[in-house]
Order: C-alpha cells, then sequence, then structure tokens
C-alpha cells in the first residue's frame, strides 16, 4: 500500500487576529492579507494531489480551503458533504461526474481552542483585566483552561479521538488529505502525529497560512516532513 500524505494548514491571517483579540468560536472572517496568505499557500500547493479535504465549521478555516481548491490545478470541483444532518439532502444520489469532485467535510472537532470568558477581548485589555501573569498561564499552560473555557489538553481530547475515528480510515487507504483549521486544533493533531510532549507543543509557533505536509505509512507514522514556503525575493 502507498503512502498517504496529510497537509495541514491554519488559516490564514482573520480580522481578529489582527486587531489582537481572543477569537476561539467567535465566527470571523480572514482579513485582506489572510486572504493573500491562502492564495499564496493555493500557489505552493497548486500540483500537490489531494483525494478529501477537511475543514472546521468556523468561516476564516473555509475560506482558507477555498482559496487552495480554487488555484489546485488537479481539483476540478468540490462538493460540500452533507452527512445525515438535513432531509433536504436525501434526494440527492451521487453521479459519475460527482465522482471527479473533491469531498470536503466540515467538522466543529476541527474548531479552534473555546477560549470562554476571553472570546472577544483585545489581548492587552484582558491583561489588564485579569493580570497579565493570569493570562499568560492561560495561554500557555497545557491543561489550565480560562474560566469558562478549554485548555490545549481539553482540544486535544476531542481531535486526537476525531482523528483516530474519521481520518485514520482515510489514511489507512492511502489517500492525500488536506485539513484547513486553527493553531490550538492543529497543535494537538501536530503533538500526537510527532509524539511531542506538553511542552514541546506550547513552544511549537504555528505560522497563518503556511502549510505543512507529512507522509505517513500504513501505521500512521510519520515518514517524512516537508513545510512550504514561499520563495523569498
Amino acid at each position: 500500500m502507498k503512502h498517504s500524505t496529510l497537509t495541514l494548514i491554519r488559516h490564514g491571517q482573520s480580522i481578529w487576529n489582527l486587531q489582537n483579540r481572543f477569537t476561539g468560536w467567535i465566527d470571523v472572517t480572514l482579513s485582506p492579507q489572510g486572504i493573500a496568505e491562502a492564495k499564496e499557500a493555493g500557489k505552493l500547493l497548486a500540483d500537490e494531489h489531494f483525494d478529501i479535504a477537511f475543514a472546521s465549521t468556523l468561516i476564516r478555516s473555509q475560506e482558507t480551503l477555498y482559496e487552495i481548491l480554487r488555484l489546485n490545478r488537479h481539483c476540478v470541483g468540490y462538493r460540500r458533504v452533507h452527512e445525515g444532518e438535513n432531509p433536504w439532502y436525501e434526494h440527492f444520489q451521487p453521479g459519475e461526474k460527482d465522482t471527479h469532485t473533491l469531498p470536503v467535510y466540515f467538522s466543529e472537532t476541527l474548531n479552534e481552542r473555546f477560549y470562554g470568558d476571553l472570546q472577544g477581548l483585545n489581548k492587552d485589555q484582558a491583561r489588564q483585566e485579569f493580570g497579565a501573569e493570569q493570562v499568560h498561564i492561560w495561554r500557555r499552560s497545557f491543561d489550565i483552561p480560562p474560566p469558562n473555557g478549554e485548555s490545549l489538553a481539553s482540544t486535544a481530547a476531542r481531535v486526537i479521538p476525531f482523528f483516530k475515528d474519521c481520518l485514520v480510515p482515510h489514511l489507512e487507504q492511502g489517500r492525500h488529505m488536506l485539513i484547513a483549521a486553527h493553531g490550538n486544533s492543529l497543535r494537538a493533531l501536530i503533538m500526537h502525529l510527532e509524539n511531542m510532549t506538553p511542552e514541546q507543543i506550547l513552544a511549537y509557533e504555528l505560522d497563518t497560512g503556511v502549510p505543512i505536509q507529512y507522509e505517513l505509512d500504513q501505521q500512521q507514522n510519520v515518514v517524512s516532513k516537508k513545510i512550504f514556503e514561499a520563495e523569498k525575493s
């Protein structure tokens, strides 16, 4: 069986990234820079073949995914897959032409870490309200969540089972997968793939709009890792 590939990308800069706000599950769009980052990622991935794609239910990850797919030379079209969520879709029977379009799935499990009471706050404002040391603990500890929010540990507790249950079956068939998601949901996945410690993943920087591709064997061990970066002019 041939090796599979798993390509991960953190969404391009959002308007709240630009405003230095805690975003979490608040649904905000990409900034102009974020759109440019997504398009640049699309150029870098233009010759990559994908069999299946995933994104979160948040618009910034979906916008990033669509920008990439529009520029992909192998993607003749894509279809959003609705799995038993609405009777309106029951009349749909995939035809021969649909087999050539890329299936795209969306899952709340891939959403960003839920920041609870911090969501919407400017990070400087949060430091003034809660204290700089406390905000640092909430942001950089592995298992201490902000008030009414998630820690990275609890984010991993939903992302890793989703990977094992829903994504691995596709990878075991040698498929090539693209996931557009968020800083912390992807950190959880990277921690699992690379067998990182909590301390290692907390120090791991994940830039917006930069694709990372893993080649995986049948047991989902990492064979190789590639970071796609634009050529410097």
